[in-house]
């Protein structure tokens, strides 16, 4: 991988600024969130939390449900594998209505957060030759990730917190083997932004080389709601192959474009987070996250 000697263009100054708050919140909120994943077993103190996160009590509070939309106290309350296992039972049903109304005809996927672009065979054979692919690296609420892109959309995304920024990138390149690493930085923290921004947008266009295969499992994921869980065994038989879980389960752990493509709502039977390519301890984090704030909505609709 050869990265071009050529800068991207400059962010306006307003643009600039704006994204540089959010990184220093999303920095913030990302130590947070890590320190809480590696002490919630002791029920941690708000003052202990807002220490790791460089703030006060007060300060802490605000910040952290503005930018996760949940208290400290309920993201903590939801890091259990006991309410995994429950979530995975209460989640049963919502799953077999959205495999059956979105893998029983034509795509859906414009109706989603996302679309999704697939490689043609010969672009798959190629490897990626001929393409320029810029990367970067921003602060996000569950700590560091990478980003890539193409013209056509974003082909790569994983967390750093676990294997490092080198291994991460490595990675990254491995899945498109004869493309041109450009790095990024502000592209990067504007694609960051945009992700985990809480206004809607047009919805963001993912582009992504895998197997037919592969691809039909990356589409079964984006099926699953935020706050939902499935298995791997529930993704195989709603691809109508019972017996394909283990093919399932390697192309779940091919996803290139992580939190994007929800890999990490997938589980064992048995409601253990099983594996994740960037560390178990960002998959709980997303986890917990996404049912803290899926059971918040359902109580303000039910008030």
């Amino acid at each position: 991988m050869t990265a071009p000697d050529t800068q991207p263009d400059r962010l306006s100054d307003n643009l600039a600024d704006d994204l540089a708050d959010s990184a220093e919140a999303f920095a913030r909120i990302g130590r947070a969130i890590a320190w809480l994943e590696e002490h919630y077993t002791e029920q941690p103190m708000l003052d202990e939390a807002a220490e790791a996160a460089g703030l006060s009590p007060w300060h802490f509070q605000r910040l952290f449900t503005r930018w996760t939309g949940v208290s400290p106290r309920r993201f903590v309350a939801y890091l259990t594998l006991d309410h995994a296992k429950q979530r995975l039972d209460r989640s049963a049903s919502v799953m077999d209505a959205a495999f059956d109304a979105g893998l029983s005809g034509p795509s859906r996927l414009h109706d989603l957060f996302v679309t999704l672009d697939a490689m043609t065979p010969g672009e798959f054979k190629r490897g990626g030759e001929g393409l320029v692919i810029r990367f970067g690296y921003a602060s996000t609420p569950f700590g560091e990730a990478i980003v890539c892109w193409t013209e056509r959309g974003i082909c790569g995304m994983g967390f750093t917190l676990e294997m490092g920024r080198e291994v991460a990138l490595d990675d990254m390149g491995a899945r498109w083997p004869h493309a041109r690493m450009a790095r990024d930085d502000e592209g990067a923290a504007a694609r960051i932004a945009e992700i985990f921004s809480d206004t809607a947008g047009a919805p963001l266009r993912l582009h992504v080389m895998g197997t037919n295969f592969q691809v039909r499992v990356w589409e079964a994921l984006l099926r699953i709601p935020p706050g939902a869980v499935t298995t791997y065994a529930r993704i195989a038989q709603h691809l109508g192959d019972a017996k394909a879980v283990r093919a399932v389960g390697t192309a779940v752990g091919r996803n290139p474009v992580s939190y994007l493509i929800p890999c990490h709502r997938v589980l064992r039977g048995t409601g253990a987070l099983a594996g994740y390519h960037w560390g178990l301890k960002t998959k709980r984090a997303l986890l917990a996250m996404e049912a803290a704030r899926a059971d918040e909505r359902t109580e303000a609709g039910a008030a």
